[in-house]
């Protein structure tokens, strides 16, 4: 009996605290709205809107931030830039490097927006050094592939100098054979 006197004291007080909250001027009323998103929140969530688009819509994402970005330059909005850039196949390392390697560096800057930059800066670093190497790759295919085309000019110059060496001493041969005929009827 106790239990329940104290549940339904309880009851009325909450309810009792409702019914004067939402007499407040909205001035003064508690906000009990969602906390705003983490800036980390808020990239993963840029992110996975940004997944989505082709290289068209990256290339209009991209244009679009730079624009905000004139307008309120912010460690988060160049943060923004670099993660569209560095979706587009064909982006240059160096531009995202230059957009995120100050971020990186600003020491009052969020540690969601540094890790999302330093990310990004492995990832350009990365895909710059890919790019070197397969660019290195396509450079020794084609000197090897000219190598190779000079050996074959070679093989088959040969093979021509042998097949003319071949019908010269089988002219030779049949020379020689002519004449021993000669010889063995003139005897």
């Amino acid at each position: 009996m106790k239990t329940a006197c104290a549940l339904l004291l309880a009851a009325t007080i909450v309810a009792g605290c409702a019914t004067v909250e939402s007499a407040l001027p909205p001035s003064l009323r508690i906000s009990r709205a969602e906390p705003a998103p983490t800036t980390g929140t808020e990239l993963v969530a840029y992110l996975a809107r940004l997944r989505g688009m082709n290289e068209r819509g990256l290339a209009t994402e991209v244009s679009r931030q730079r624009e905000l970005s004139r307008g309120a330059p912010s460690d988060l909005s160049q943060v923004k830039i670099a993660i569209a850039l560095s979706l587009v196949p064909q982006a240059d390392e160096g531009e995202i490097l230059a957009l995120v390697e100050p971020v990186v560096r600003h020491d009052a800057a969020e540690d969601d927006l540094r890790a999302m930059a330093s990310f990004l800066q492995v990832q350009a670093v990365e895909r710059r050094r890919l790019k070197e190497s397969a660019a290195a790759a396509g450079t020794r295919l084609r000197d090897e592939r000219k190598a190779m085309e000079a050996q074959k000019q070679r093989a088959d110059a040969l093979q021509e100098r042998a097949a003319l060496l071949q019908q010269k001493l089988d002219a030779l041969t049949e020379i020689e054979k002519n004449l021993s005929d000669r010889q063995s009827l003139g005897k």
